[in-house]
């Protein structure tokens, strides 16, 4: 038993130090009906931030943000020899927040998510897919490029110039054109969608076009990151397009056209260049599998990629 007091008397002493300094923060609390009083609160952003700004850039300080007192939340005003935040920006004031974090000044990116080589059962062609964008938090000019170059010439391209604006957290509204152009005659189709972030994290672009002849069409691209380590990325992606009506000198036909299907291995040795191989499954379904068919082309293959992603 004598060699147990020591313990508890070392355990009684902490249990009152502790009361005395829960009592003494009490005291000093100015309500304890507001748990926030004596304190300003950092105001919420007062609109969405936009999906693309981040996903891809960060999210920036809304324009109508009111700065945070900083000097309230440290416990007044700073001391007369506080060093001048300002001291290294050769006079120029930026305020609580970076030049860069607020939403006055335009900034561009550029993403080319899919550059590679892709070797199939029937025959090799090199792939693009990219996508850029300027502007700022809210507004901003995206254009998307994606298509196939086959035996030196271009097989099949689609570009859209769109105009984006932020509409909610995480999602984007978009306006434009897209041109359809490689083999067959070229297309040119107004666009209308939203592109952005679902949840569960699953990146979303969902799109519809109205074109020539009462044409139209409808298009989802939708891709999720498996993150095995920091730079160890495996991303399952799926693409698929839905037209109105046939077109028969592009070989496209009349409801669900095709499916794309496959995932990618991505190693970033930086976070803005990443090289990565993959598996690919592509078909064609419904009048457009007819078309093929009786093309004497294959409605359906299966693919190996490899390539690059870079972004900056």
């Amino acid at each position: 038993m004598s060699g147990l007091m020591p313990a508890r008397l070392w355990c009684g002493a902490l249990v009152a130090v502790s009361l005395a300094i829960s009592f003494a923060v009490r005291a000093q609390t100015p309500s304890t009906a507001d748990p926030h009083a004596g304190h300003k609160m950092m105001p919420m952003p007062s609109a969405p931030v936009s999906a693309d700004a981040v996903a891809k850039s960060g999210q920036r300080a809304s324009q109508n943000d009111q700065p945070m007192d900083m000097g309230s939340m440290q416990g007044g005003s700073p001391p007369p020899d506080a060093r001048d935040p300002h001291a290294y920006s050769d006079g120029y004031d930026f305020g609580p927040y970076p030049l860069s974090m607020m939403d006055s000044h335009s900034l561009a990116s550029l993403l080319v998510d899919q550059l590679e080589t892709v070797r199939g059962e029937h025959n090799n062609s090199t792939a693009y897919d990219l996508q850029a964008w300027y502007g700022r938090t809210y507004d901003r000019a995206v254009f998307k490029g994606e298509g196939d170059v086959d035996g030196g010439k271009l097989a099949e391209a689609r570009s859209e110039l769109l105009w984006s604006h932020a509409v909610a957290a995480y999602w984007d509204a978009q306006l434009g054109l897209r041109y359809d152009h490689g083999e067959g005659p070229n297309r040119s189709w107004l666009a209308f969608g939203v592109q952005g972030l679902a949840p569960y994290w699953f990146d979303v672009e969902l799109t519809g076009y109205l074109g020539e002849e009462g044409r139209a069409a409808l298009r989802l691209d939708s891709e999720y990151e498996i993150l095995f380590t920091q730079r160890l990325i495996l991303t399952p992606r799926v693409e698929t397009n839905v037209y109105s009506k046939g077109d028969t000198r592009r070989g496209l036909g009349s409801g669900l056209s095709d499916i794309t299907a496959g995932v990618r291995l991505r190693y970033e040795i930086r976070r803005q260049f990443a090289p990565y191989i993959g598996v690919e499954w592509a078909g064609k379904f419904g009048e457009t599998q007819d078309l093929a068919k009786a093309a004497g082309e294959n409605v359906y293959d299966s693919r190996v990629v490899a390539g690059l992603r870079f972004w900056f």
